[in-house]
């Protein structure tokens, strides 16, 4: 962090039942609060209005910064497939309508760069990627535009911290932005030599918008809490430090019940409130 800047509010991602648990917690101080009922192909072709009914239920008195995950399960938002193409558009816009109807304002999707895309990489092979998911992604953006919420690209298997940077750029919107999971950087970092994960924060600059706290060993993509892998905490948050803007700030952990560990680990380093 800036000298004599204060800690940022660390919220978390989850799903709904979890949110009911911790509805107190995230009310309190309005924190970042990112909903993850919405990722499956199951719940966006049926029951996703009831549950947008109970979620708005749950966040009577919210007014924080709200979003959502969009789906990713089964698909690459790079194919070269049109029909499968078709399939990510029709996802990605259902999953927006669910964004409006709670009022969320930010949806996560996952990059399409793979540690192979890396070491095979061609002249002209990012290019050919950045426009076949331009062209695939362009009226869910232009969707998003329409309802004021912001599209997020996050690292999974990115060995190239600039690579979803450059993609967002080529929408010209500012609705889409990216987001750093420090997780995943973390892994890349210590199994395919990338670098380290306050490398990737820096390498976004402004157009960061969104970050998933998580840790782990190096070796897989865990979700523990902060304290329980690797990942240097104090470099990540001076990272954050430097930035202009304010990225939500977001615990992402496999094991729900162990969240206010987490937020109580990072904040008795004095790096979140």
């Amino acid at each position: 962090m800036t000298e004599n800047a204060s800690p940022p509010v660390i919220g978390a991602a989850m799903n709904s039942p979890s949110l009911a648990v911790y509805r107190g917690w995230i009310i309190e101080r309005q924190r970042d609060l990112e909903l993850q009922d919405f990722i499956d192909a199951p719940m966006l072709d049926g029951g996703w209005r009831d549950r947008a009914a109970e979620i708005k239920r749950l966040l009577d008195g919210y007014r924080g910064r709200l979003g959502i995950h969009g789906p990713f399960w089964g698909f690459q938002i790079d194919s070269r497939d049109p029909l499968v193409c078709a399939v990510i558009s029709k996802r990605f816009l259902q999953a927006l309508e669910a964004c409006e109807a709670i009022g969320a304002t930010q949806m996560v999707i996952h990059s399409p760069f793979t540690t192979w895309d890396y070491n095979n990489t061609i002249p002209g092979s990012l290019e050919a990627t950045i426009e076949r998911v331009h062209a695939t992604l362009q009226d869910v953006v232009a969707r998003a535009e329409n309802i004021g919420c912001e599209i997020v690209i996050e690292n999974i298997e990115d060995k190239d911290p600039t690579a979803r940077i450059k993609l967002a750029e080529r929408f010209n919107s500012k609705s889409v932005r990216v987001s750093v999971d420090t997780g995943h950087a973390h892994y890349a970092h210590v199994t395919t030599g990338a670098p380290p994960v306050d490398y990737y924060i820096d390498a976004a600059g402004a157009a960061l918008s969104h970050v998933h706290i998580q840790d782990n060993d190096g070796y897989a993509d865990r979700h523990w809490i902060p304290g329980d892998g690797t990942v240097r905490w104090q470099a990540v948050f001076r990272a954050l430090g430097r930035l202009a803007t304010k990225p939500r700030l977001l615990l992402e952990i496999r094991d729900k019940t162990q969240v206010r560990r987490g937020a109580d680990y990072l904040e008795a380093l004095g790096l979140v409130v």
